[in-house]
C-alpha cells in the first residue's frame, strides 16, 4: 500500500462495537493504534498516538463525546507523520440526534449512524483524512436546518469578518450550506469542478475554517443563510 499508514482511534463504550468496528478498518489496512472506552481515554489515546481519524461515539460514561472531542480538537495536536491535526468522527444512532449538531459545532469534521456498511466506514474514514467533510448534502441540509432554528441550539463562537470574500466566495458559501456538492456548485455556477474547489478551498483559508462542515455552520450563524433559504445581500 502507498503512502504511509492511516491511523485511528475508536471510542465508544461497547466493546463489541470497538471490536466490530476495529476489524473492519483492519482488513483494508487501516491500523486501529488505540480503543477507548469514554471520552476522557479518548482524550489520552490521542495525546499518546496522535492518530489520524477518531471515530468517537456522543453518549458515555464519564465525559462525553462532545467533550471529548473540544477537547481533541482544542489541543492542536499534529497527527503522528505531522500533516494536520487530528479529524473527529462522531458515531450516532440516530441521523437528527441533537447532540450530533453540538458535536458538529465543537468542530467535528462529520458522522456516521453505528448501522454503517463495512465499506462506507472504510471509505468515510479515508475522506475525512484526506480533508474533507463527511456530510451528504441532503444530511447537511436536514441536520443544520433541523437545529439552526431552535432557540436552545448550541452556538459554536464562529465569528467571522466575512467582508473578506468575494463577491463569488460569497456566493459559493452561501450554495455549500443550503447542502450542494460540489459538483452541483459547479453546475449552478456554471464553473469547473477544480475551480469550486478551489473557491471552497481559499473560503475556509481565508475564515480559518477547518472544513466546509464549519463553513455551513457558520454561514447559518452569521445570518449569511437562513432555514428558509440564503439571505439577500446586507
Amino acid at each position: 500500500m502507498n503512502g504511509p499508514v492511516l491511523r485511528a482511534v475508536i471510542a465508544d463504550d461497547q466493546a463489541l462495537v470497538r471490536t466490530g468496528f476495529g476489524m473492519i478498518l483492519a482488513a483494508d489496512g487501516i491500523e486501529v493504534v488505540a480503543e477507548a472506552a469514554d471520552g476522557a481515554e479518548a482524550v489520552d489515546a490521542v495525546r499518546r498516538t496522535r492518530p489520524d481519524v477518531v471515530l468517537m461515539d456522543i453518549r458515555m460514561p464519564r465525559m462525553d463525546g462532545i467533550e471529548a472531542t473540544r477537547r481533541i480538537l482544542g489541543s492542536g495536536l499534529e497527527a503522528a507523520d505531522g500533516s494536520p491535526g487530528t479529524r473527529v468522527v462522531i458515531l450516532t444512532t440516530y441521523d437528527l440526534d441533537h447532540y450530533v449538531y453540538a458535536a458538529l459545532t465543537a468542530g467535528a469534521s462529520g458522522f456516521l449512524l453505528k448501522d454503517v456498511t463495512p465499506e462506507h466506514l472504510v471509505a468515510a474514514v479515508r475522506l475525512v483524512r484526506s480533508g474533507d467533510a463527511l456530510l451528504a448534502p441532503t444530511i447537511t441540509r436536514r441536520l443544520i436546518e433541523r437545529f439552526a432554528q431552535r432557540e436552545e441550539s448550541p452556538r459554536t463562537g464562529l465569528h467571522r469578518d466575512l467582508s473578506g470574500l468575494t463577491p463569488r466566495e460569497l456566493e459559493v458559501l452561501r450554495l455549500l450550506a443550503t447542502g450542494l456538492s460540489n459538483a452541483e456548485l459547479a453546475d449552478r455556477l456554471f464553473l469547473s469542478p477544480t475551480t469550486v474547489k478551489t473557491h471552497v478551498g481559499r473560503i475556509l483559508s481565508k475564515l480559518d475554517l477547518r472544513d466546509r462542515v464549519q463553513a455551513v455552520v457558520l454561514a447559518y450563524e452569521s445570518g449569511l443563510i437562513s432555514p428558509q433559504g440564503p439571505a439577500g445581500p446586507g
